[in-house]
């Protein structure tokens, strides 16, 4: 039994097969991506842990370094899978929602199982969609740790949308072999043209966010998007608590391995300059790429006494915060640069001078700003 306030011509299993098969494509990107996200940051190496190490997933490969647009390629996915993700979900949620009130509530344990899978679900997707928008928009009306609750809701979720489908698979398929016809006398819009208008709002949210992970001139086009200048800065050296006195003549930078060391800003310049085009990508999808000059992370290993380090930790002059601290890898050494410049110009102040790494592939947030020391480990 069901409310007749609820009755339309348009809800049918039909329709609601076919946004759901859309949502299985669109949350499968979002969850592939999300994990490869996690992966990105490097958890099982110190200070990049983004839940205790006892409760993480195992990670069994290293993130490469190569192509230097990965991980702005995962995230621009990432986001914007999500975003065109809600106007589906409200809509294949609206065409479900006389079982809502369906009585009796449960059936039979097959029909409990049912009931708990797409709880589990709306709620679990509800979660991620929303607080995954006001973190790209960087608003924080929640207490918790954004990142951490992110996590642990992405594992909900995805077991969630695993039960869901193996419950609704045969469902799924008798729906889509019959199609109703509907009385067109009483409509005035037809489901296509409900898909239609489903299908434009995604993509009104697609082109209003896509230009920050895109860049270029798509970036004044991301009228969604928070972060629409062709130099985003995430966190500014007043924000981070940096000042100009902590950047000053007296900053050195120290160096530590087998032997232990420390250079002025004017010794690192003297030493041999690279310089390479490689974008930064953020957790919140955008993505800009500049032209960075600085020194090797493999030629300060070997001025520290570890050629050939596997590990280094970074740490910044940042004196708050929960991201002064980032390890990388071996390889991440001997593709990455202490940055001193960019663009042919002293790096600004909001974007880590006097020195900051730059590793292509690496997710924004490692790419430490305001370095103080770096200790490289054989």
């Amino acid at each position: 039994m069901t409310f007749t306030v609820w009755r339309s011509p348009l809800r049918s299993p039909w329709l609601t097969s076919v946004l759901g098969v859309v949502l299985l494509v669109l949350f499968a990107l979002v969850i592939v991506t999300g994990f490869l996200s996690h992966a990105a940051y490097m958890p099982d190496l110190p200070h990049n842990a983004i839940v205790p190490a006892g409760r993480d997933l195992p990670l069994t490969f290293g993130w490469p370094t190569s192509p230097s647009w990965l991980y702005a390629l995962t995230q621009g996915v990432h986001t914007n899978a999500g975003l065109v993700a809600i106007p589906f979900l409200l809509a294949k949620l609206w065409s479900v929602i006389p079982k809502l009130f369906e009585y009796p509530p449960v059936k039979g344990l097959g029909h409990a199982v049912e009931r708990l899978s797409v709880a589990l679900l709306v709620s679990s997707a509800g979660f991620q969609l929303a607080t995954g928008v006001v973190n790209a928009q960087y608003w924080y009306p929640f207490k918790f740790n954004f990142v951490v609750a992110h996590y642990y809701g992405a594992i909900v979720f995805t077991a969630a949308l695993v039960l869901h489908v193996i419950v609704k698979v045969p469902a799924m398929r008798r729906a889509r072999a019959t199609r109703a016809e509907l009385p067109t006398a009483q409509l005035t819009l037809s489901r296509r043209g409900l898909f239609a208008f489903t299908t434009a709002g995604a993509l009104t949210l697609l082109a209003a966010n896509a230009g920050q992970s895109l860049g270029g001139p798509f970036r004044r086009l991301a009228l969604f998007a928070p972060r629409r200048e062709a130099f985003p800065v995430n966190k500014t050296a007043r924000a981070a608590g940096v000042t100009a006195a902590m950047v000053g003549p007296s900053y050195r930078l120290a160096l530590r391995g087998i032997d232990a060391t420390s250079l002025s800003r004017e010794q690192l310049l003297a030493l041999p300059q690279r310089t390479a085009r490689l974008p930064i990508a953020c957790v919140e999808g955008w993505t800009t790429t500049q032209e960075w000059t600085g020194v090797s992370l493999a030629l300060l290993a070997e001025h520290a006494g570890a050629p050939g380090a596997r590990e280094l930790h970074v740490e910044s002059l940042q004196p708050r915060g929960v991201l002064r601290q980032a390890s990388l890898s071996g390889a991440q050494i001997a593709a990455g640069l202490l940055a001193l410049r960019v663009n042919g110009e002293d790096l600004p102040l909001d974007h880590g001078f006097p020195a900051r790494i730059v590793v292509p592939a690496l997710p924004g947030v490692h790419n430490t700003k305001w370095v103080s020391a770096l200790t490289f480990r054989s």
